[in-house]
């Protein structure tokens, strides 16, 4: 079983569904989170976000995830507890709580030059329940002051995977149906300097 500190129950009604390999992830003390890193999942459903997460990539015997995700009807369920470091942002990710959005994104054709477009809107219910979740992550994590996107973050250009001439981003999420305006104006955190 998976020792957790108690504060993760305090969060707001997320269904905690942690992965296989949490036990097996870095921890850390609760303190040295000051960042939440906004993501989409850039896939169907979040039955299919769920297989992604549980594929072990790494030496270590663990995947990539957010700590929580939160489907289009605005449940939430939490893969990761705070404590345990996730594999979401290159860079970032002892210092941060990763937040997945269900959303298509650019699914299943990711980079393609010609299917770039983020066109699914993120519903009213998933930007609520979030609000609600940076509202709780806010009140019991002293440290964190600041929100990102990954796209702010990971700003690599790899070659496209129908024509290698051309770059696109690797990663693109939240994307630009993501109301950075809506959210920054309901919270207390900031943008992440250069973000």
């Amino acid at each position: 079983m998976l020792a957790s500190p108690a504060m993760d129950t305090a969060l707001p009604p997320a269904l905690p569904h942690w992965l296989p390999y949490c036990a097996r992830l870095q921890t850390r003390p609760l303190a040295d989170i000051d960042l939440v890193v906004i993501h989409c999942t850039e896939l169907p459903d979040l039955d299919m976000a769920r297989q992604y997460g549980e594929r072990e990539l790494y030496a270590s015997g663990t995947g990539n995830s957010g700590h929580f995700y939160i489907d289009r009807d605005g449940r939430i369920e939490q893969y990761v507890p705070l404590h345990c470091v996730a594999h979401h942002v290159r860079g970032y990710n002892p210092r941060s709580v990763g937040i997945e959005l269900v959303n298509r994104g650019r699914w299943p054709h990711w980079l393609d030059s010609q299917h770039q477009a983020m066109d699914e809107p993120y519903s009213p219910a998933q930007l609520q329940a979030l609000q609600q979740l940076l509202d709780s992550l806010g009140a019991a994590l002293p440290g964190l002051r600041w929100i990102a996107g990954h796209e702010d973050l990971d700003r690599e250009q790899v070659p496209a995977s129908d024509d290698a001439r051309q770059l696109v981003a690797r990663k693109r999420d939240p994307g630009p149906q993501f109301p950075w305006h809506q959210v920054l104006s309901a919270t207390t955190l900031q943008r992440l300097p250069g973000a």
